[in-house]
């Protein structure tokens, strides 16, 4: 079994061969002494140059690494070893020109980025297992090593290669067994789509069917499951037992199913990026609607973030990249403010990160990324962010193995479906203002709910549907009475796709004593995207007792008001955003309504009870004040104890693995605040005891990291 050292690893990537010093065996000492000085204990090496690994076919270059890891080793520094297979060098391109990847069919990609190539292709497959067993077994047993991450941010493209769509024709053979029953699946009779052989199939180019997007891209997530799963396997055959494999993910890529592409690794981990500066500003300046991308905006999006990462696998993760210095682009260029680089870590640690590494170490002076800051500055020379993150290293030393490895608390569980995000990239329910289709649809819906809990306080957990229930039995689950155990607030917006056997474990879950909330477009369609037959949200009508055949876009945001005697309060000037569910209440009592001379006719929030448990709708996109009250009536005391805190100051808390209590306290703020402290503690950092309802003084940016 793979282990990691009992205390959070500190560090960068590190790219010694990119430095255009003179001398560089005198810089590669001064880095690592450096790096020791800064209580660094780890850095990832090796993974985008493939080129210099392989400069010519068959001609490799294994010992230019050798130093680095000797001199790490020396320092008590651990190395992650990168497999390159992202970044393929250009004798390989030019002698093998069919390994180029195709976003459209026939249409190739324009060379001279990286991650251009039909990583499925035998050519291509060929090559990499060979570097990479060239590299492995060269290293694997030095002592710096303790892991692997194989590949780098995989799933950036659909590939629409001639061999990846006879693949997929394969597959849908072996799922469906003959046409016919396509046919009838997919709905083809629609638009004369019916197929009278395999060979009818088109390319997905101009496809416009639903139900071959939905297994188009489960496919290609499954071909980047694969690949990285067949590199595991590789490395494994190299590696010691303690050492681990995982792989570095962007989130956010077109091809990624973030809850399998982590089964085949020993642990998750991921790029969390996010704005600086005022972006992480309490209160928050963030305009309701605002896109998270790859970089987030936002300190609750920092945190779903977090919480999406450990939603992975379920455990805690690692951070393979995250802002040193601006990020990004020429163009964009935000360093923190002086505090925030703390923050942000003690952050993504108090969410179960047991890995922060910067991307990275030293500015590079060339590339697309010559303006994407390192610890280090284009001079080379320790300045703030250096010294910034200096002061965090220490910090993780003297915590030690405290908080390597918390178990996040959370106040509310929300129910994450990649599947259904898919869909509604292709056919989103929403429009943008200017009424252009809105891909980031899913998020639009999903995204407001998170973010009215973490205003309210309320600390959040996401699991991913699968984990929860599998109608295809492929991961064993939680029963509903195991599931209330974990997760008594169960938060299910925009589960579009959803087979008949999970919104039945829904309603057993609520049955079973859980309170479970419905959000927009819950349970409208089955697993193959066909909308129900019945009347929405499907086979939770009775659950519910409300259900709905009508729904609107709404193109402006509608004041919202509680119905008289309502538990839920609904702070003046609340409003329903984007949608709106024309609900029919059959046994339920309304909890909010719309005020509206036409949508006032339908509730926007209901609730029943149902069995042990209570089921509410909520038929609206959330504006955030509605969003806000109606996680504070879910959870009404949250988990962290802090009581009510000032708007600039979050509590958030956990058990690290030996079973004491974290609280990790930030104020996101250039005023200092002080705050009164609920229950004895003792400060993480100093040791110093603070008793109960003494004051926590925090500075402008401060964090201060307390367990009990």
């Amino acid at each position: 079994m793979a282990e990691l050292p009992a205390r959070v690893l500190f560090g960068a990537a590190y790219y010694h061969e990119y430095q255009p010093y003179e001398r560089p065996d005198e810089r590669l000492k001064t880095d690592l002494d450096l790096m020791a000085d800064a209580h660094v204990t780890v850095i990832r090496v090796g993974e985008s140059v493939w080129s210099t690994w392989e400069p010519e076919n068959d001609v490799f270059d294994l010992d230019w690494l050798q130093p680095v890891l000797d001199g790490a080793h020396e320092r008590g520094i651990s190395v992650v070893l990168g497999t390159p297979t992202y970044a393929v060098p250009p004798w390989l391109a030019r002698q093998y020109p069919e390994i180029t990847g195709e976003r459209r069919t026939g249409e190739r990609i324009g060379w001279g980025a990286r991650q251009e190539v039909d990583f499925t292709h035998p050519a291509f497959r060929f090559h990499a297992e060979r570097v990479i067993r060239k590299i492995v077994a060269r290293y694997a047993d030095h002592p710096a090593v303790i892991g692997f991450q194989v590949d780098n941010e995989p799933g950036n493209e659909l590939l629409h290669n001639h061999g990846v769509f006879q693949r997929f024709v394969d597959h849908l053979r072996e799922t469906y067994g003959d046409v016919e029953t396509l046919n009838r699946e997919w709905g083809l009779v629609y638009w004369s789509h019916r197929l009278s052989s395999w060979s009818d199939l088109w390319t997905p180019d101009g496809n416009a069917q639903p139900q071959y997007d939905v297994a188009w891209r489960a496919f290609q997530a499954r071909q980047v499951t694969e690949f990285i799963g067949w590199q595991a396997d590789i490395v494994r055959e190299y590696a010691r037992p303690e050492q681990f494999v995982t792989t570095c993910i962007s989130y956010t890529r077109p091809a990624v199913e973030d809850d399998e592409l982590t089964d085949p690794l020993d642990i998750a981990s991921g790029n969390p990026y996010y704005g600086m500066q005022d972006a992480l500003q309490l209160p928050d300046p963030t305009p309701d609607g605002h896109e998270q991308i790859w970089q987030t905006t936002g300190t609750w999006a920092l945190y779903q973030t977090a919480d999406w990462m450990f939603s992975s696998r379920q455990e805690p993760f690692l951070v393979t990249e995250t802002n040193a210095g601006s990020i990004g682009f020429p163009w964009d260029n935000r360093p923190a403010y002086d505090g925030q680089w703390r923050q942000a870590a003690w952050a993504l640690v108090a969410r179960g990160a047991r890995m922060i590494e910067y991307w990275h170490w030293h500015t590079l002076h060339f590339g697309a990324e010559t303006y994407w800051g390192g610890i280090l500055p284009h001079t080379g020379r320790p300045g703030r962010t250096y010294a910034e993150l200096a002061r965090l290293g220490a910090e993780f030393e003297a915590a030690g193995p405290l908080v390597a490895g918390l178990e996040p608390d959370a106040d509310i569980t929300m129910v994450y479906s990649t599947p259904s995000k898919w869909l509604m990239q292709k056919y989103p329910p929403l429009a943008k203002p200017d009424g252009s289709p809105d891909p980031a649809a899913y998020h639009r819906i999903f995204d407001p709910f998170y973010r009215g809990a973490f205003d309210a306080g309320r600390q959040v957990r996401i699991v991913h549907a699968r984990q929860l229930h599998d109608p295809n039995g492929e991961r064993e689950g939680l029963t509903p009475e195991e599931a209330v155990r974990r997760h008594p607030v169960l938060v299910v917006p925009a589960l579009y796709l959803a087979a008949d056997s999970l919104l039945d474990w829904l309603a057993a879950y609520a049955q079973a004593g859980g309170h479970l909330v419905l959000g927009p477009r819950t349970g409208y369609a089955d697993e193959e995207a066909r909308a129900r037959a019945e009347a929405a949200p499907g086979r939770l009508t009775e659950a519910a007792g409300v259900a709905y055949d009508e729904f609107s876009n709404l193109v402006r945001e509608v004041p919202v008001r509680p119905a008289p005697g309502s538990p839920l309060h609904v702070p003046e000037g609340a409003t329903a955003t984007r949608w709106a569910d024309g609900l029919t209440v059959t046994d339920a009592d309304v909890l909010v309504g719309y005020d509206h001379p036409h949508f006032g006719r339908w509730p926007a929030v209901t609730t029943r009870g149902h069995g042990e448990g209570r089921v509410t709708y909520v038929g609206t996109v959330p504006g955030r004040d509605l969003a806000r009250g109606l996680a504070e009536w879910l959870t009404p005391a949250a988990r962290h104890a802090w009581g009510s805190l000032p708007v600039s100051v979050t509590a958030t808390t956990g058990a690290s693995p030996d079973g004491r209590r974290v609280h990790i306290v930030h104020n996101w703020s250039f005023e200092p605040v002080s705050v009164p402290v609920p229950v004895d503690l003792f400060d993480a950092l100093t040791g110093a005891r603070v008793p109960a309802g003494a004051a926590l003084d925090l500075g402008p940016w401060d964090v201060r990291v307390l367990h009990s």
